[in-house]
């Protein structure tokens, strides 16, 4: 570890579901730092003790970041370095962490992203969309704004990605198949590299009607076909 001495601030990605998904370095840097900042240090915490990684952790989540960036970033200023993880995934994608990188950085702060697991590439190369172009959304608005983003992608040609969750899916799925189109393609992957993951492709009026019979459980990729020129 000694060529990265300079660097700060760590963002560790986390398995997405299957353990051993971890990478080498990225175990090697948790038992490096000083501190491992998690979004739910019950989740990081099992992920720890199943590496048998003995570090001090820290909360840091969507709800406290803004009052926590500063001090953070003064503890990193004196010598001490940090390591973020998000729950699962690579940490800032639609997770907290961005605040944090812009502090540290702003600061003169080294920061370094490891590489490593993250929902939106298998399950885009899963889907068998095209994937030589491609935007990633991440979730939707709940409510306002909702709308108005959707209509905002409906001349959009490249292979959209988006975040959701198993209770507004079948929402979204009515609200896309009105905007795209009923016989527009998309794909929609469910607990990625878990034991049942799923990858379920058709068009919107397909998977309508298939999660109409069959009720969603899990973490939900939805991939869908860019506008055809």
């Amino acid at each position: 570890m000694s060529e990265d001495k300079h660097i700060s601030l760590y963002l560790i990605p986390t398995p997405i579901g299957n353990l051993g998904d971890i990478t080498l370095r990225a175990i090697e840097v948790l038992k490096s730092v000083d501190v491992i900042l998690a979004e739910d240090t019950r989740t990081t915490g099992k992920l720890l003790k199943h590496l048998e990684v003995q570090r001090p952790l820290q909360s840091y989540h969507i709800f406290n970041e803004h009052k926590t960036v500063e001090k953070l970033v003064e503890r990193m200023e004196k010598g001490e370095v940090l390591a973020l993880c998000s729950d699962a995934g690579t940490p800032a994608i639609s997770d907290p962490g961005f605040l944090l990188v812009r502090a540290a950085r702003d600061a003169g702060l080294e920061v370094n992203c490891l590489p490593g697991a993250t929902a939106f590439v298998p399950a885009l190369v899963n889907s068998g969309l095209p994937n030589d172009r491609f935007v990633f959304e991440g979730f939707l608005p709940h409510k306002k704004g909702r709308k108005t983003r959707i209509e905002n992608l409906m001349e959009e040609e490249r292979t959209m990605i988006f975040y959701e969750s198993p209770h507004r899916l079948m929402k979204t799925l009515v609200q896309f198949s009105e905007a795209f189109g009923l016989e527009r393609m998309a794909c929609v992957s469910r607990e990625l590299t878990k034991i049942y993951e799923e990858n379920v492709r058709g068009t919107f009026e397909e998977l309508i009607s298939y999660y109409q019979e069959h009720p969603i459980k899990g973490e939900i990729v939805l991939t869908v076909q860019g506008k055809s020129k």
